[in-house]
C-alpha cells in the first residue's frame, strides 16, 4: 500500500521545511509514503529547501494557482503508482501528524474520499476572523445544496483521496478545486466523509493566496461553483432559470388580467402585457435548453466514463513503469482500493526533480 503526500506551495521557504519535517515517517497500513512538493512558481528558496528535505518536487515556471497546482500534484501522484493520496498546503495550517487519523476511513474501507472538517467537532473550531468563518459557513451551505449533501467545511484543502476517486475527479477551475471537487465526486457517487481535525484557523507566515481577499475569493468560488451546478446539474440549473422567468411572466400577465376583470381596463399596466410576453418566451426557451443540456450531460456522462478507464489504464502503466525504475516493490492493496485493470497506455514524461 502506497501513500503519496502532495503539498502545495507558493513562496513558502519559512514553513515548508517544517511541513515536511512533521510528515509521519511509518504509517500503519502503509508500506511506503511518497512525498511530492508543487512548486506554484516560487519566487524563494521553496524549491531548494523541499530538494533539501529529500521530497520530491514539480514546478510550475510561473504562479498558475491552486487549482492547477492541485491538478498537476494528483497527476504527479498518479504517475507514482500512488493507492491513497493526501492533498495538504504548504503554509503549516493543516497538521500533517494527522495524515493517518484522515486517511483511516480510506484504509478501512468506509470512503473513497476523506476532507478534514475544521467545524465537525465544537471543541476543535480554530479561531479565524468572523468575516472567513461566515464565509466557509456559507460556502458550506452552497456547497452541501448543490451536492445533495451535508457539508460543515468544504473549503478545507486537507483531503484523501483513493486512486481511483482521483482517477475519476475532473476539476477546471485554476483559482481554487475544493468546492467543485466535492461537487464532482458527489456527482459521480464517489463515499465520501468528513474528519474533524484540529487545523490552524489563520497562517503563522504571510498571507493566503486564496483567501487574503475575502470578497474576491468569495466571488472566484462562487463563479467556480456555478459552472460546476450548471456542466452537472443542467435540468435543474436552466430548469429553474425558466421556472423564475415563466412565473414573472405569468405574474405580470395575470396582473393585466385581474385588472381588466376588475375596471374593464387593461390601463395602466398595458406595458405589462407586452413584458409578460417576453418573460414567458424567455422562460420556454430556457426549458427548451434545460431539456437540450440535460441530453448533453448525458452523453457527457459516457464520455466520462470512457475517459476515467482511459486515465486508469494510462496510470497504471505508468506506475508499473515508476516500480520498476525505482526497483521497489509494494505491498498489497485492499480490494476497496486496487486500480484494477493494468493494460499498457502511452507513458508521457513528467518532470520531477
Amino acid at each position: 500500500m502506497k501513500l503519496a503526500t502532495v503539498i502545495f506551495a507558493f513562496n513558502e521557504e519559512r514553513s515548508i521545511g517544517g511541513v515536511l519535517g512533521r510528515i509521519p515517517a511509518s504509517i500503519e497500513g502503509i508500506d511506503r509514503i511518497d512525498t511530492i512538493v508543487v512548486n506554484d512558481g516560487s519566487t524563494d528558496r521553496t524549491r531548494a529547501l523541499a530538494l533539501e528535505r529529500g521530497a520530491q518536487v514539480v514546478s510550475h515556471p510561473e504562479n498558475r494557482g491552486l487549482g492547477a497546482a492541485f491538478a498537476t500534484g494528483i497527476d504527479a501522484a498518479l504517475r507514482t503508482g500512488a493507492d491513497i493520496i493526501v492533498s495538504l498546503d504548504g503554509d503549516g495550517q493543516h497538521p500533517p501528524e494527522a495524515i493517518p487519523q484522515l486517511i483511516a476511513p480510506l484504509l478501512e474501507g468506509r470512503a473513497d474520499f476523506a476532507t478534514a472538517t475544521r467545524f465537525g467537532d465544537p471543541a476543535l473550531v480554530p479561531e479565524m476572523p468572523v468575516a472567513n468563518r461566515f464565509g466557509n459557513w456559507f460556502m458550506a451551505r452552497i456547497t452541501g445544496f448543490a451536492c445533495g449533501r451535508s457539508f460543515t467545511d468544504a473549503a478545507c484543502g486537507f483531503r484523501a483521496y483513493s486512486r481511483d476517486a482521483a482517477i475519476r475527479l475532473n476539476v477546471f477551475g485554476a483559482h481554487t478545486y475544493t468546492q467543485e471537487s466535492l461537487l464532482d465526486l458527489a456527482r459521480k457517487g464517489v463515499p465520501m466523509t468528513e474528519v474533524p481535525i484540529a487545523i490552524r484557523g489563520v497562517r503563522e507566515h504571510g498571507k493566503s493566496r486564496v483567501a487574503h481577499n475575502l470578497a474576491r475569493y468569495g466571488t472566484r468560488a462562487l463563479a467556480i461553483l456555478t459552472r460546476g451546478v450548471r456542466d452537472r446539474l443542467p435540468l435543474a440549473f436552466f430548469g429553474a432559470i425558466g421556472a423564475v422567468l415563466a412565473l414573472m411572466g405569468g405574474a405580470a400577465e395575470m396582473t393585466v388580467l385581474a385588472n381588466f376583470f376588475l375596471t374593464g381596463k387593461t390601463s395602466p399596466y398595458q406595458s405589462f402585457t407586452i413584458l409578460g410576453a417576453i418573460f414567458l418566451i424567455l422562460g420556454a426557451f430556457s426549458f427548451l435548453i434545460a431539456l437540450l443540456a440535460d441530453m448533453i450531460s448525458r452523453m457527457r456522462e459516457t464520455q466520462e466514463t470512457m475517459l476515467y478507464l482511459e486515465k486508469r489504464r494510462y496510470y497504471d502503466d505508468l506506475a508499473r513503469q515508476h516500480t520498476r525504475l525505482d526497483g521497489q516493490q509494494q505491498g498489497p492493496v485492499p480490494p476497496h482500493l486496487a486500480a484494477g485493470n493494468r493494460e499498457a497506455s502511452p507513458a508521457v514524461p513528467l518532470r520531477m526533480e
